[in-house]
């Protein structure tokens, strides 16, 4: 109800309190051209107002034509998936029943509605999709919605997200190691569905320079750290943490050191460097030699920082090199001696038969993806099963032992079966959860931290991601959320890529010049802010430099700063409170020219404006008693547009919008 709702999230502010601040944070966004206290009525004929000044964008304020190609989900595929949606349920409410437990009620429309955007777009329904969805009689609305969802740019912006927190996705890890080909190729396996068994197995084995192989950022990553990069390839693929192991037995679980360190030996060939015998490299590395080259051109030879990172970013070359492995000097077990050579092992099973003669690093990548591999599986079902019901069959997810053990083996052996038998087709498994009658009840009330394990009648009441914070103030704002993309090899390749063998000093500095100006990160940043509101460039998270600023809105809400695997949060903080009842995401939206100020104020009659508010920001039509306290509220002002932007603000600043029911 609207006096719940009037109650900002935090709790900690009365109804009056906000209204106030409201008015005044309305009056500075520049809606208001009144003053929000009432005035004595001008004897003299009012002037005709002047049009409102639009200070949005251009570029944010039209629908796009086109976003991107993807593949629509497979139709034919519906009725079976279907089938496996059913057998699932099942093997969920025969836990349940075993437990003396029962399935939740399915939810309503309304919240199956706002959910199922949130989960598969990433942000909540515009006022035309929410109506188109309400006001259908058509008994399969929510399946063929699923399919379109998950069909669309909005699930390719949305995914990239939950991978770019998983994989920790950073532009620059490094000064010198350019990624955004990497995240661009992130995001482009998305878009075009690739199995996800392919795609992990490219990300392992890959070779080149990232521009021309943009899946070797998976390896630049972690440039530097080979053992961590095992611990962390490992636990994020396999759901196993072994990084203790790397100094000393693991404490809590089975691993030894001697184990870490045999599957170690399969990637410690990797090299990520040029190294002499390519191509320029003969007496030294040319990326110095034509540094100190350019000291010489450059006054007092400070040489600009776009021709150094150009010219550093060439040297990073991904490749592998026969070499062995040898225990640390001070190894401390009986089971072998310091500095022994160590040869590869897997921790269970076996190297598939057909590439036990490949590459140590193609062997590793051929046992991790294997079909035999069922803790591969096992690993992605019980991510995406905690992506959308909100907790893991195995908690923590990344962290299988016997000390958590699953809450029902029989729902992940079903949906790990599935996954391989649809050749790793990640939307499938997907639209099986989806499908399901286990996702769409009403949701429960559970904490992880609680103790108590979860079975799952439904799913569980979430706090959006940051990213779906910010994804849906922008559908409330504006009508185009994805003015640029974030580029790709193809676009930084002819920036960043030189030859040493043939580089001049004069080609390099006439191609970085050309890199200053385009791609080089600073000059990149800059260009955004075409697209900006009060510093706050006006785009999709997925496509926003990364990590950002510790003070913008994403990272005040949670978003990881993509240092540690699934390492954001969604703890509720006082920057967040002050974010959303002053900050400029909250005033873009009631600017002149916003879609929900457009779409609102075309409204002729005052009870569908109400009504048009309510779906627009919560997904749902107000009750009885929320347009009573709507009316009042528009009753108490001289300016009607006050008493709506207050309406809007106050569903803002409720549990109702910032959680996922």
């Amino acid at each position: 109800m609207l006096s719940q709702l009037l109650v900002s999230w935090s709790g900690c502010l009365w109804r009056g309190t906000i209204i106030r601040a409201v008015m005044v944070a309305l009056v500075g966004g520049g809606l208001i051209a009144t003053p929000v206290v009432a005035q004595r009525p001008n004897k003299n004929k009012p002037k005709k107002p002047a049009a409102p000044k639009i200070r949005l964008p251009e570029s944010v304020r039209n629908t796009p034509s086109h976003l991107m190609d993807i593949q629509p989900v497979s139709a034919s595929r519906r009725t079976e998936l279907e089938l496996a949606a059913a057998e699932l349920d099942n093997l969920i409410e025969s836990k349940l029943t075993e437990l003396g437990q029962t399935p939740n009620a399915l939810s309503s429309d309304e919240v199956f509605l706002r959910r199922i955007y949130l989960d598969v777009a990433g942000r909540i329904p515009t006022l035309a999709e929410a109506k188109t969805f309400l006001e259908s009689n058509n008994p399969d609305k929510r399946v063929e919605l699923i399919d379109q969802l998950l069909s669309s740019p909005d699930y390719v912006s949305n995914t990239y997200n939950f991978w770019a927190d998983t994989l920790r996705l950073r532009e620059r890890p490094q000064p010198n190691i350019v990624l955004d080909p990497f995240l661009a190729y992130v995001k482009d396996a998305i878009r075009t569905n690739m199995p996800y068994d392919q795609w992990v197995y490219e990300m392992l084995t890959a070779e080149g320079k990232v521009w021309e192989n943009p899946a070797t950022g998976f390896q630049l990553r972690d440039d530097g750290m080979p053992l961590p990069y095992v611990d962390n390839t490992v636990r994020v693929f396999l759901g196993t943490q072994i990084g203790c192991a790397q100094c000393h037995d693991h404490p809590f679980d089975q691993w030894s050191q001697y184990q870490f360190y045999e599957l170690a030996a399969y990637t410690a060939g990797t090299r990520t460097r040029i190294k002499k015998g390519d191509p320029g490299f003969t007496k030294g590395n040319p990326a110095n030699e034509l540094i100190n080259e350019a000291k010489k051109h450059y006054d007092k030879g400070r040489v600009p920082g776009a021709f150094q990172r150009m010219v550093r970013a060439n040297t990073y070359n991904v490749s592998e090199v026969k070499t062995n492995l040898r225990l640390p000097h001070d190894y401390a077990y009986d089971d072998a001696k310091p500095k022994s050579v160590v040869e590869p092992a897997v921790l269970w099973g076996e190297v598939p038969t057909k590439s036990k003669q490949a590459s140590p690093r193609h062997q590793f990548a051929a046992w991790l993806t294997s079909e035999d591999n069922q803790q591969f599986s096992n690993t992605i079902v019980n991510r995406l099963w905690k992506r959308f019901l909100g907790v893991g069959l195995v908690e923590p997810i990344d962290d299988f032992r016997d000390e958590h053990p699953c809450a029902n083996e029989p729902a992940m052996a079903m949906m790990g079966k599935e996954l391989v038998r649809s050749g790793y087709n990640l939307r499938d498994l997907t639209r099986i959860i989806l499908y399901s009658q286990t996702y769409q009840r009403s949701a429960s009330d559970y904490q992880l931290t609680s103790g108590e394990p979860y079975y799952f009648p439904g799913p569980i009441v979430r706090r959006m991601t940051a990213e779906q914070v910010w994804d849906s103030m922008l559908t409330l704002a504006v009508r185009n959320s994805m003015p640029f993309q974030r580029p790709g090899a193809d676009q930084l390749k002819p920036y960043l890529d030189v030859d040493f063998s043939t580089l001049t000093f004069d080609q390099a500095k006439s191609q970085s010049e050309e890199f200053a100006k385009t791609y080089f990160l600073a000059a990149y940043n800059r260009s955004l802010n075409q697209h900006a509101y009060q510093g706050n460039v006006l785009c999709r998270a997925s496509e926003l430099p990364a990590p950002q600023k510790p003070d913008h809105f994403l990272r005040q809400f949670g978003q990881s700063d993509r240092e540690t695997i699934d390492g954001s949060e969604t703890e509720a903080t006082v920057p967040q409170i002050l974010a959303m009842f002053n900050g400029p995401i909250t005033h873009v939206m009631l600017e002149p020219g916003s879609a929900i100020v457009d779409d609102v104020l075309a409204i002729e009659q005052t009870r569908d404006r109400v009504e048009a508010i309510f779906l627009s920001v919560l997904a749902r039509r107000p009750a009885s008693k929320d347009r009573l306290l709507a009316a009042k509220e528009l009753s108490r002002m001289t300016n009607d547009n006050v008493g709506y932007g207050n309406i809007i603000w106050a569903l803002l600043n409720t549990r109702e919008f910032l959680f996922i029911q």
